[in-house]
């Protein structure tokens, strides 16, 4: 009798065994497929399919460029990159007057930053122009500041991305208060801005 209640012991725990190699083997296969519909949702999600226009070919560059710009220029964050401080004499009118600005610069994306710091040099020299040139009386006003603000804009993204040439015999606008969609400095920001 002790032999059979072995015996049927050892059948009582051998299904036990099954069972949990059985169980593993489900939970293994579950996450298997949870990784793997992850993963496709993962790269579906960023690389969505790009039109394609009638001869099957694919758009081009400027118009995906412009699509890109319009979708990432809504959802994305926005992109600041600071530059050091510019301390600048002003021109004279009646006595010296002293500019200390640190401008803080608005940029589409990150990568930016990379090509403003190899640009550096030739971006402080050219701000540093557009700041000594100016009286005290013409930053005076905001409108003064958001003036030299959009002065700047331009004269960074001309560095960045020079313009196309223009005609000659036109002068050149005023700069708008809103940088063009594609432009790669969006805004020029004092946080801070001193006249002495």
């Amino acid at each position: 009798m002790a032999e059979a209640k072995k015996a049927e012991g050892g059948e009582a725990e051998q299904p036990p065994k099954k069972s949990k190699k059985l169980l593993i083997i489900i939970v293994a296969a579950v996450v298997a497929v949870v990784l793997i519909g992850g993963g496709a949702a993962f790269f579906l999600s960023k690389h969505k399919a790009e039109p394609v226009d009638e001869e099957g070919d694919e758009p081009p560059a400027k118009a995906e460029k412009a699509k890109k710009s319009k979708n990432d220029h809504s959802e994305a964050p926005p992109v600041f990159v600071k530059l050091e401080a510019f301390t600048v004499k002003l021109q004279t009118e009646q006595q010296d007057a002293y500019l200390q600005a640190v401008p803080e610069l608005r940029v589409l994306d990150a990568h930016l930053g990379e090509k403003i710091k190899q640009y550096t040099p030739e971006i402080r020299h050219r701000l540093l122009l557009i700041l000594s040139g100016k009286k005290s009386s013409d930053v005076s006003t905001p409108q003064g500041v958001q003036k030299l603000a959009n002065e700047m804009r331009v004269a960074i993204n001309a560095i960045l991305e020079p313009p196309q040439p223009r005609k000659k015999g036109r002068e050149p606008e005023e700069p708008s208060d809103q940088a063009g969609p594609d432009d790669p400095v969006q805004a020029v920001l004092f946080t801070s801005f001193i006249v002495q």
